[in-house]
């Protein structure tokens, strides 16, 4: 079974065709700039065969269809593709950010599940209407192939009410459906279900905090193999420190910037969003780009990066207290698999929890799914890199076994 997987961006275009029986990846790439003048392809052929058949053009996209209609002909080409036609793509596996209280799962896509993912655009004014448009041109494209919707919202819909509820009039929640959601779904889904393969466990008697950390980031409690509390609430702006989102805050300094600094609710959106986190303390977002300014002496890069450090520390903690035992923490992301200090910043001070790094394990440049724990922790310490496209294609699968 062949299963392209797209993640539809407002102006982006990013797939994975998949030959299931591996899996393995048959073929890969992003289109980015789409609607510009100018938009940039990038497309890999077999990407784990030292880049076979890569290629990098520009060319005028002025919308979704024009990039998907592009990228089929890579796909099929002599040179560059790896099928003879679209007859050989079983499914098509699309990405979706907000799902709302309507799907717990993954589905396959009518018009009813069009309809829901459409009033879900004002929980995700950014990502959902791109999201449609991926979905609607693949539906032209590929007229008769199963299309699936991979919520990132869906895996947190195991939140209990005292979990995902705000402490705010109910009717709120009622009416407006203001609620914690939580994102990433997809990811910690992925590295929840390798962390209890690497542990010799059942997914449902495994009990892990997984770590997301990127320029987006977010930590999830997963009791036997369901999310129980996530970082992110109703949108991907609460929780940790992010790189240029903000994280928590007093919601009083909304009220704060408004009365002493005349800001608007745009502007004041535009500093939690694109100014803050990161960005916000040192200006910069890049966390190869505050090391070296630590390296340098940097203070304010210095502060960031603790500040970084602390808050993810304090979810950790507190969801060791959610979940009562915890047999490993998973760190996964850019970050959280690239970068040891952040790594180390994180579990500092959790020794008396049972949280023991390895500081030369921690340290080792190598890669792939790995035990950075001390001999003697009693919660291990792992690094799992995340494959949300390969889990957008298992779970397309299932879908369509399922059927």
């Amino acid at each position: 079974m062949n299963i392209l997987v797209i993640n539809t961006g407002s102006s982006s275009l990013k797939y994975q065709l998949f030959d299931m029986a591996g899996p393995t990846v048959l073929a890969s790439g992003l289109v980015e700039r789409i609607g510009e003048s100018r938009a940039k392809l990038m497309h890999k052929k077999r990407p784990g065969q030292d880049g076979e058949g890569a290629l990098t053009r520009e060319e005028a996209m002025p919308d979704h269809g024009a990039a998907m209609r592009a990228v089929i002909t890579l796909l099929t080409d002599p040179e560059h593709g790896v099928i003879k036609d679209t007859s050989e793509i079983n499914a098509v596996g699309h990405r979706v950010v907000h799902g709302g209280e309507h799907f717990h799962a993954s589905t396959l896509v009518d018009a009813d599940v069009m309809d829901a993912i459409r009033a879900c655009v004002p929980l995700a004014p950014l990502h959902n209407p791109a999201n449609l448009i991926g979905l609607e041109t693949a539906q032209a494209l590929f007229p008769g192939v199963p299309q699936v919707a991979v919520f990132d919202t869906a895996f947190h819909q195991t939140m209990p009410p005292k979990a995902y509820l705000y402490a705010l009039p109910y009717e709120l929640y009622t009416e407006l459906n203001v609620r914690r959601y939580g994102f990433h779904g997809t990811s910690h889904r992925f590295v929840a279900g390798e962390a209890a393969r690497m542990l010799g466990k059942a997914p449902e008697d495994t009990n892990l905090i997984t770590v997301h950390l990127g320029n987006g980031s977010s930590i999830c409690a997963v009791k036997g193999g369901k999310s129980v509390d996530t970082s992110l609430g109703m949108t991907p702006l609460a929780g940790v420190i992010m790189g240029t989102r903000s994280g928590d805050i007093d919601p009083a300094i909304i009220f704060y910037l408004a009365e002493r600094k005349g800001y608007s609710l745009g502007e004041i959106d535009d500093i939690l969003n694109k100014k803050s986190g990161l960005k916000g303390i040192c200006g910069m977002n890049d966390m190869r780009d505050i090391h070296k300014a630590v390296a340098e002496g940097d203070v304010q890069a210095r502060l960031a990066l603790d500040m970084f450090g602390y808050r993810n520390r304090k979810y950790i903690g507190s969801y060791m207290a959610v979940l009562g035992r915890v047999d490993a923490i998973v760190f996964t992301a850019g970050i959280g698999e690239n970068d040891p200090v952040s790594r180390e910043l994180s579990c500092r001070g959790l020794t008396a929890l049972g949280v023991e790094l390895d500081h030369e394990r921690n340290q080792s440049p190598e890669r792939g799914a790995r035990d950075i724990g001390a001999a003697g922790s009693q919660v291990r310490v792992m690094v799992i890199p995340t494959n949300e496209e390969l889990e957008i294609a298992r779970q397309t699968g299932e879908v369509l076994r399922a059927r």
